[in-house]
């Protein structure tokens, strides 16, 4: 027990102290921006976009299916379409997640999530949250398992990942959805007790990503139940997962 104090203090403190300030630099890609530049729709980024993420009728880019690959960036030649460092992308409303000319970060984020008190008053103290990897790459899963680590510590807020839905507030998606996980799914969701929140963590969970048109996906679970809250990423990033949850709880 001695030597691992004498490990603690030798470390310091070392979560985020402030996770609410924190910010990414580069090369992390967030929030993407379309610039005042006209787009002479010349179709670049269309044909580079693995994810079917953009339209050009008026320009958009859809993050619940974007995997911030940035190559439309790229293959822009005016430039028209760049990303940013601003993290905060996480909302309720599935529409909210396509960006048009004109959305600012400050613009998004101030209508991201709406109030809901009773999520506050149900799960504003504490929220247990069971993962259902449903088919995915594995790296959103090790991104919420590192929001529990040191540095970020989602657990100093009350959220936790639990071992069992019947120990959940709710389930997280990570992954396009398989036939072969459709039914497990399903069965986490009717174990979690009522009454729970669903939340899609991801650009596979919120949209089946680059796996759209794979004919081993059956997305149904998403037509029956609601969504409450879409975390977009690939993979999705601490920071995103810990401040999303956090703006949903109101904390």
């Amino acid at each position: 027990m001695i030597n691992v104090l004498k490990v603690r203090k030798s470390q310091g403190y070392q979560a985020i102290p402030d996770i609410r300030a924190a910010k990414i630099r580069k090369p992390f890609r967030g929030l993407p921006v379309i610039g005042k530049e006209s787009c002479k729709k010349c179709s670049g980024c269309l044909s580079v976009c693995p994810a079917m993420a953009i339209s050009t009728d008026p320009l958009s880019i859809d993050m619940g299916k974007c995997i911030f690959c940035g190559d439309c960036e790229t293959a822009c030649p005016e430039k028209v379409i760049t990303f940013t460092q601003f993290h905060k992308i996480s909302t309720d409303d599935r529409n909210k997640l396509i960006i048009r000319k004109g959305t600012t970060a400050d613009s998004f984020y101030s209508s991201a999530i709406s109030v809901r008190k009773e999520i506050n008053r149900l799960f504003g103290k504490s929220l247990k949250l069971r993962l259902v990897s449903a088919g995915g790459c594995n790296g959103c899963e090790w991104e919420l398992n590192a929001s529990g680590n040191v540095n970020f510590d989602m657990g100093r807020f009350g959220i936790d990942i639990v071992a069992s839905p019947r120990h959940a507030d709710g389930i997280i998606i990570t992954g396009p959805v398989t036939k072969n996980m459709a039914a497990a799914l399903d069965d986490a969701y009717h174990s979690t007790p009522d009454p729970k929140v669903v939340i899609l963590a991801g650009s596979c969970a919120i949209s089946a990503g680059i796996f759209q048109d794979s004919l081993e996906i059956n997305r149904s679970f998403l037509d029956k139940y609601h969504i409450d809250l879409y975390i977009p990423g690939c993979p999705v990033h601490p920071l995103t997962v810990i401040n999303g949850l956090l703006d949903f709880l109101r904390k």
